[in-house]
Formats: C-alpha cells, structure tokens, sequence
C-alpha cells in the first residue's frame, strides 16, 4: 500500500463497491485484488482474454485496435479483448493511471462543492501565439465546436465547463470521468474550425429536404468510418470531427 495519504483515491476505491465502470473499462473486486477489463468484454470467460501486465497497460491504451493513435485517452476506441489483475488497491492505482491518466484525481475535484472548472472563454482567453484566434469564435460558433469536439462519438468525458448557452455534459450521457477544461485536442479543432470561418465561402440557398439528406450521409459517415483515420488530422475535410461539426451547423441552421 502506498505509505502517502491518497484521499482522491481513497474516496474513489470506497465507492467501486463489488464493480464499477470507469468509461470503458470494469473494475471488478476479486478475491485477490481486482480485475480490469473492458466493458464489452463483461461476458466473456478469463481464459478467453489476454492477459496483461500492469506496466504494458500504457502501451495497451496508446492505440486502436486499427493501430491508430489515440489522441485522448477518454476517447471511446480502447482495444478490446484483454483482462488485467492489480493485486492491491496501490497496483490498481497504476493501472488506472495508465488507462486514463487524471481520471481519479478529476472525479475526485468534481466531487468538491465548487470544483475548479475552467470555462471556455476563460480558456481560450489565456491563450496567445497562434491558438489566440479561438477567441473569435462568437457563442455560437464556440458551441458547435464544442457539441461537435466533445461528442461521445470522440470523448466519453463528462464535459463540465461551458460557452455561451451550452449546458454541460448530462451525468448519464458520458462516464463517471469529467472534463474540467478544455483539452489540446480541443483548442487546435477550435482553432482550424475559426480558420474555416474565415475562409470566403459562396451564399447557400438549399432547400429543406436537401439539409435533410445531406444530416442524412453525413450521420452515415460518422456511423461508418473507413481505415485508419487520425483523430486530430483537422486539416482532411473527412475528419470526423470536421464532418460532425458539419452536422452540428446543419442542425442549427434548422432551428
């Protein structure tokens, strides 16, 4: 056990009970430790899944199952088909870290009666050099990058800052892991997303049921990706969260 008083994740290990789940993996107490997998795999037997070692959890996390990067590591795309077995609540502690790192610092803030939230404006207002253009983003604009960046298709954090009229993330609609500002990944699709709005653009006049089949394929992209694609390669007009920021500014515009 850890000789160091640990209460963020003291509290976090008196609230697992028999299991919890932490995004996407199952924490589940055995007789000897715990055992760690991922949530689909809940049913499957032990021997059915590969065993590994605390220290290679890290790796594990690093990437998909396609092999590609994984910017966030909240993101909802953690390889399946593994299990592993912390043998005490300080092994179990490491193998979150590696899993996602600051999770259980986070939860434990957020649980605070004023947790240290750092709004978008406040944010994106410290920034200079090159990323000081999020700053132009109007409320509007800001809350469709941010619909579209923090979507549960890309992070299953619970996004607790705000812009504009945006409410924060719905407990249920993410994980038990919360957002407390703005992340990189963010602040650079803000900041392409801004150079977009710059760029001259013709005027639409596109009829309703146009909109509609156009929500229509670009819902099918998000649902259907093809290959290896990088998550924060914002410059390819196929990104998908470039395509979902499409769909959030169609959506809008419906409204």
């Amino acid at each position: 056990m850890n000789a160091v008083a640990q209460p963020a994740f003291d509290r976090f290990v008196a609230s697992l009970r028999d299991e919890l789940v932490l995004a996407q993996v199952l924490i589940r107490r055995v007789e000897r430790g715990y055992e760690l997998r991922h949530q689909a795999d809940c049913a499957c037997a032990a021997a059915d899944l590969r065993v590994v070692p605390i220290a290679e959890l890290r790796g594990l996390a690093q990437g998909t199952a396609a092999g590609a990067f994984r910017p966030l590591k909240a993101a909802p795309n953690l390889p399946t088909g593994w299990r592993t077995s912390p043998a005490n609540d300080a092994e179990l502690e490491t193998a979150l870290d590696h899993l996602y790192p600051g999770a259980v610092p986070d939860w434990f803030a957020a649980q605070q009666p004023s947790p240290p939230v750092t709004h978008f404006r406040e944010f994106t207002g410290r920034q200079t050099g090159m990323y000081r253009i999020t700053t132009m983003l109007n409320d509007a604009q800001a809350s469709q990058v941010t619909r579209a960046c923090c979507h549960r298709r890309f992070c299953l954090k619970r996004r607790l800052w705000t812009v504009g009229r945006l409410a924060a993330d719905a407990a249920e609609e993410k994980s038990i892991i919360p957002c407390l500002e703005p992340c990189a990944v963010l602040l650079e699709f803000a900041r392409k997303a801004m150079r977009l709005e710059q760029e001259d653009k013709p005027p639409l006049d596109v009829e309703a049921q146009d909109l509609e089949k156009t929500e229509a394929a670009l819902e099918t992209a998000l649902a259907t990706p093809s290959g290896v694609e990088r998550e924060a390669d914002f410059d390819s007009p196929d990104n998908p969260r470039r395509r979902q920021l499409a769909l959030e500014k169609l959506k809008d515009s419906r409204e």
